[in-house]
């Protein structure tokens, strides 16, 4: 009875919010189409080259049974500190480097090839799939005026990687099994199965790599266009629109708010905005993994990056 009174509600819920939206795209059709070219330039602009290539760089990797051999090299150092085995060491360094969310994107793609585990990649999403470097750098830094990177960037980097590192000791580690474990000690067990030609591989790796970057290109459109239901409520304050802007779609937010917003800005960047969340989910919805538990991990990484910055602005004084 509760569950059929909740779905009538949501129901309804989403219905009025659809009428809204449809009334609010008609009623300011200039600002809606400012909206959707924002998140539309922002997806050609930056996601298409700094994602696509390493998409079909990784879509490779993964189909010629490359990824073991690539992260042998870091595999010891992951392994003792989150306890990952080749391919999820290979997880966790695509993640670092590449950037939100070809973390999500290639645990999904190796779980499909069953070259990883559901257990290990539940703990790899909670805290491997975050804002790129290069994004960070190139944009967040230049956009906030900062200088002395070094301290947002050691948070913005420290708090997933140690979040991770205390997640896999007290938690996940008791849940790995020992068969597990004795793969994951030996680097040198690679997958034999049967590659794909080169050519073959690539071929799968761009079709696949545009279908997704396609989808991110889809949210991005979407989640900005969600702006126009804050406009008729310009009368609020800068920093509560600048803070559901942020909230909707993290990019735009930053474009919007610009250095006014420093620290707000520093501290929803780990969150990511629900635009990164919905492409996430877009990532692994074929798999059985939580979109929920995903969602919690990141509200925690993001309380832990708030605190880390209150006491920083209490005892020191602001010099980035």
């Amino acid at each position: 009875m509760f569950k059929k009174i909740s779905d009538v509600l949501s129901q309804a819920l989403f219905t009025l919010l659809a009428l809204y939206l449809t009334f609010l795209l008609l009623r300011y059709p200039a600002q809606s189409l400012s909206y959707a070219s924002t998140g539309l330039l922002l997806w050609f602009q930056r996601m298409i080259p700094t994602l696509l290539p390493f998409m079909i760089l990784s879509g490779v990797m993964i189909r010629m049974n490359l990824t073991e051999r690539f992260a042998k090299w870091f595999h010891p150092l992951f392994h003792q500190i989150w306890g990952t085995s080749l391919n999820g060491s290979y997880v966790l360094l695509m993640g670092i480097l590449c950037g939100f969310p070809m973390g999500a994107r290639v645990i999904g793609e190796l779980l499909h090839a069953q070259k990883l585990s559901e257990k290990e990649a539940s703990h790899l999403l909670a805290f491997c799939n975050n804002i790129g470097p290069i994004y960070f750098i190139s944009f967040v830094m230049s956009t906030l005026s900062i200088e002395n990177d070094y301290i947002p960037f050691c948070i913005m980097y420290g708090v997933p990687l140690v979040y991770g590192f205390f997640l896999y000791r007290f938690h996940y580690k008791s849940a790995f099994c020992k068969s597990t474990a004795r793969i994951i000690l030996h680097p040198a067990s690679f997958s034999h199965n049967t590659a794909p030609s080169l050519l073959a591989a690539i071929d799968d790796s761009v079709i696949s790599g545009l279908i997704g970057i396609g989808k991110l290109g889809g949210y991005m459109v979407f989640f900005n266009l969600l702006n126009i239901l804050l406009y008729p409520f310009t009368s609020l304050s800068k920093p509560i629109l600048g803070f559901c802007n942020c909230m909707l779609e993290i990019t735009s937010g930053i474009s919007t708010v610009g250095k006014e917003g420093f620290f707000m800005i520093l501290i929803l960047l780990p969150f990511g905005g629900f635009s990164c969340i919905a492409q996430t989910y877009s990532m692994i919805k074929d798999t059985n993994l939580s979109i929920t538990h995903y969602f919690l991990h990141k509200c925690i990484q993001t309380i832990l990056t708030a605190t880390i910055y209150i006491f920083y602005a209490f005892f020191y004084a602001y010099n980035f």
